[in-house]
């Protein structure tokens, strides 16, 4: 029986390296802290330490220019890098090639995207919030209404939370599209109207249209950014 001999792969020493980018600094980047090193060769004090506060920011980006460094690799947590990374790129020092990070319109777009997408998560619980409250006080418009948020289904919402209580008449708030009838809707309508959920329905229905108007907001820049980014002047 022949037993295979396994092979250790010799490891180079740090002499033995190539040297592929020798104006490169490494970054190690923190919270509270800043450990950037340099090439040994441009100062004696080739290591340094700095805080995390904006003047602590230029004074790194003062110093590696000083060292003559252009290109810059990074190591961090969470977004901490970031503005460590715009205000290098300012003073012209770049990432090495194999990372990536868009131009500064298109940084800024994903920014205003990512955003509307944490307001749209919050949104929508509280939308399940306000049909709990209804289904609790068996109201059944969600039976009758494919979208409670839609015309039809946010004036009748409003006008229970503004104190109507009768179904016919909450039902002739329907709009003329609504494919359920009107009596379909005022039977949907007869609920108990239980005051504590009356109030959650109140309040999920303010919190929801504190969203709706964060989103309205959110989509102007954003339509501002996506023409900066096609360079469509503005009107």
């Amino acid at each position: 029986m022949t037993r295979s001999r396994r092979i250790t792969p010799k490891i180079k020493s740090l002499d033995e390296l190539k040297i592929m980018h020798p104006h490169a600094a490494g970054l190690d980047i923190g919270a509270r802290e800043i450990w950037a090193s340099v090439p040994a060769s441009s100062t004696a004090d080739h290591v340094r330490v700095f805080g995390t506060f904006t003047v602590d920011l230029q004074a790194l980006a003062d110093w590696l220019s000083a060292c003559g460094v252009d290109t810059v690799a990074l190591e961090s947590t969470g977004v901490h890098w970031i503005p460590v990374f715009e205000l290098l790129e300012a003073r012209g020092l770049g990432l090495l090639r194999a990372s990536f990070r868009p131009d500064a319109e298109m940084t800024a777009l994903r920014a205003y995207l990512r955003h509307r997408a944490t307001l749209l998560q919050h949104h929508a619980p509280h939308v399940l919030h306000m049909q709990k409250a209804l289904q609790q006080m068996n109201v059944q418009l969600p039976l009758v209404l494919s979208d409670i948020m839609g015309e039809t289904g946010q004036k009748i919402l409003r006008a229970i939370v503004a104190g109507e209580r009768d179904p016919l008449q909450l039902a002739q708030l329907r709009h003329p599209n609504c494919r359920s009838r009107e009596d379909e809707i005022a039977k949907a309508l007869t609920g108990t109207w239980q005051l504590e959920h009356l109030f959650a329905l109140k309040q999920s229905l303010e919190i929801v249209d504190f969203y709706t108007h964060q989103l309205a907001e959110c989509s102007v820049f954003l339509c501002s950014s996506i023409h900066i980014k096609a360079g469509i002047a503005q009107p």
